[in-house]
């Protein structure tokens, strides 16, 4: 089994009407430590991918940099350029590859880690959705040989090591961005942008 653009399309079909069915949610999350537009951004985000959804090519990474120049279109929220971003990374990886094998996972999540990283600024332990990321990419990796290419364990390893961080982090305090300033207020209360990233994941659920 391999991610191709069979797989692509209907996990972006998923990912689009989550991201519009949380859009009020993670406005309400992210007004409590920050500007309150997160769920607005995403919805954009999500408008604009699902234009571009009929036209993306067998070409996995001509597919991911149409993801990411639609997600580049949506202003607002840093996490829209995060995203962008992300995708334009994977568009890298997989240039004039037309499928990658699921044990393929963790590496191209490292590469998408250190990019988010470079971009925003932010490190692991401070907070965000990098933590989210690695822990989903570190249960990826540490799968056993059998079930590293098999996407319904990697979505169950992955789930259940983002659950457990968000649970880690509630209680710690925000190190960076707007959320910073009001640190005090951000303990016991939940990133935004992890709850973004759990629930960008819940979408991505094998069919």
């Amino acid at each position: 089994m391999a991610l191709t653009i069979d797989t692509l399309g209907p996990a972006l079909d998923r990912l689009t009407a989550k991201l519009e069915g949380v859009a009020p949610e993670l406005n309400e999350l992210d007004g409590r430590l920050g500007d309150g537009d997160l769920g607005a951004t995403l919805e954009k985000c999500a408008r604009n991918l699902r234009e571009v959804r009929p036209t993306l090519p067998p070409d996995l990474g001509q597919a991911f940099k149409s993801c990411a120049m639609a997600c580049s279109k949506a202003s607002g929220s840093s996490f829209g350029t995060l995203l962008a971003v992300a995708f334009l990374t994977l568009s890298k990886a997989t240039a004039g590859r037309t499928e990658v094998p699921w044990a393929e996972l963790p590496e191209l999540l490292g590469t998408v880690r250190d990019a988010l990283t470079a971009r925003g600024g932010a490190s692991l332990g401070d907070k965000t959705v990098l933590d989210t990321l690695e822990a989903a990419r570190a249960a990826l990796a540490g799968l056993p040989e059998e079930e590293r290419n098999d996407p319904a364990a990697q979505h169950r390893a992955a789930g259940a090591a983002v659950a457990a961080t968000i649970d880690t982090f509630r209680d710690r305090p925000n190190r960076i961005g707007r959320a910073r300033m009001f640190a005090d207020r951000s303990v016991g209360l939940d990133d935004p942008g992890m709850i973004a990233f759990r629930h960008m994941l819940a979408s991505l659920r094998p069919a």
